[in-house]
């Protein structure tokens, strides 16, 4: 019995050896990636000009009409973008027009400033300059627009035009 007793003490303390033999540790690292692309996205705006009056009933023939629209904007934090606007769907040259029908057009004009004296285009030096996204990434840029005075030749009707916005980034 004594054996007995013996030998199962030594079969556990091997069990035990072993155990803790196996117990050792072993460390390795994990890799955890993300990319954070530059994203940008426009807000679309509408700029109503509301009623043009090109013979003078409520205002001077030779009265300029002014109306505004605010972009959205927003980017990754931190993005450097400028965004440009193009001549629109009716334009003649670098004039940007709006269309009642077939040949019934409306000029107008879409500028950087509230002066209304820095044209706003679609390439680098004519769109305003490079903005820098801030903390939150979203930033609202006016746009000025003028439908200029004495267009006294345009006939009623419903004027529209479309404007691509372009973001750069």
């Amino acid at each position: 019995m004594k054996r007995i007793l013996i030998a199962a003490c030594a079969a556990l303390a091997a069990l035990v050896a072993l155990r803790s033999a196996r117990a050792a540790t072993a460390q390795s690292t994990l890799t955890v990636n993300a990319t954070v692309p530059a994203i940008c996205i426009i807000t679309p705006a509408t700029l109503n000009f509301g009623t043009y009056d090109p013979v003078g009933v409520n205002a001077a023939p030779s009265a300029n009409l002014d109306a505004t629209a605010t972009v959205t904007v927003a980017c990754t934090k931190g993005s450097n973008y400028w965004l440009g606007l193009n001549t629109g769907a009716n334009a003649s040259g670098a004039t940007r027009r709006m269309k009642a029908n077939a040949a019934d057009y409306l000029t107008y004009e879409l500028y950087q400033d509230s002066g209304r004296t820095t044209v706003w285009g679609n390439t680098t030096g004519t769109a305003p300059a490079a903005v820098t996204a801030g903390t939150t990434g979203v930033i609202t840029l006016t746009v000025y627009g003028r439908v200029a005075g004495g267009q006294t030749t345009t006939p009623s009707g419903a004027f529209t035009d479309t404007v691509q916005s372009t973001i750069n980034f």
